[in-house]
């Protein structure tokens, strides 16, 4: 099988790029300086040069609170971006696997969200995410929509890896309590990718559309931290926790809204042959690695 990856140096891409060593298929891997989604011209020969069996779309402005005033930049990639590559894969009658987020919704749920409940996003970074799934589910049939959350590795810079640091400088770090989530770890999102990919190899994927790829249990932040706090410990890495204080989002102001509930349910995974991730059994290796 030939699988197009764009989106090759971010935490996922470079997951997805382990899990692919030692099987056989054949990866082409992009980054945004060799493939510029947003770019007409290019999407389309570099697709067509290729011709994939099915593209994996793990690239996407990322940056919350910058998209606040950088708006034109985070709809290119997030919006613009997919509707490009939903035409190449529509024109070449292949799938097209894209992650998405938890920022669709507004944070104002009580019980975990379904694919199918109203979105309702709160900021440009969300709402350009939002774009981006309406135009590609529009412009290709054969699609998979995963939004997923709280992601986070052994690479790049995310919230494992920035508590492990810094509870190496501090005695006490103050974090956010009142906002939920389900941490997700992107090696499990690559797994659940691959496992797509070749469950459509087989001819077993017919049920196309969105689904939510996360955590198989819920926390706020004050309690991820408190968890790796603990394994850290327990490890080695750091030689004694922080007093960790729980503070309220009023407490910790953003230029972006973040959702305060945003656990997302899993449970329609089983119909694409999938299963959540199992983040508190990764937090070792990750941290491990920090």
């Amino acid at each position: 099988m030939r699988i197009l990856l764009t989106g090759k140096h971010g935490q996922l891409g470079r997951c997805f790029q382990d899990v692919l060593i030692g099987v056989d298929h054949e990866l082409f891997a992009y980054g945004s300086a060799e493939l510029n989604i947003a770019n007409v011209q290019q999407v389309a020969e570099v697709i067509q040069q290729v011709k994939p069996d099915i593209i994996v779309n793990a690239a996407a402005y990322t940056a919350v609170d910058k998209a606040e005033t950088d708006s034109d930049n985070a709809y290119l990639v997030n919006a613009t971006g997919p509707e490009l590559l939903a035409k190449q894969a529509a024109i070449l009658g292949i799938p097209l696997i894209h992650v998405s987020t938890d920022y669709v919704f507004d944070g104002d749920a009580v019980e975990p969200y379904l694919p199918t409940d109203p979105t309702n996003p709160q900021g440009v970074y969300g709402a350009s995410k939002l774009a981006g799934e309406i135009n590609l589910a529009a412009t290709c049939e054969k699609h998979i929509i995963l939004r997923t959350a709280w992601v986070f590795s052994e690479y790049g810079h995310n919230f494992v890896k920035t508590m492990v640091r810094l509870a190496k400088e501090r005695d006490q770090l103050s974090v956010v309590a009142d906002q939920y989530g389900s941490p997700t770890y992107a090696g499990d999102l690559a797994k659940a990718i691959l496992r797509i990919c070749e469950q459509h190899e087989q001819g077993k994927i017919q049920a196309w559309g969105i689904y939510h790829y996360c955590g198989d249990t819920p926390t706020s932040w004050h309690g991820f931290a408190r968890a790796i706090f603990a394994k850290a410990e327990s490890l080695g890495v750091i030689k004694k926790r922080p007093q960790l204080k729980a503070i309220s989002s009023d407490q910790y102001p953003t230029p972006a809204k973040r959702p305060e509930y945003s656990v997302m349910s899993t449970k329609s995974l089983g119909i694409i042959g999938v299963v959540a991730s199992d983040w508190n059994a990764k937090l070792k290796f990750v941290i491990e690695q920090s």
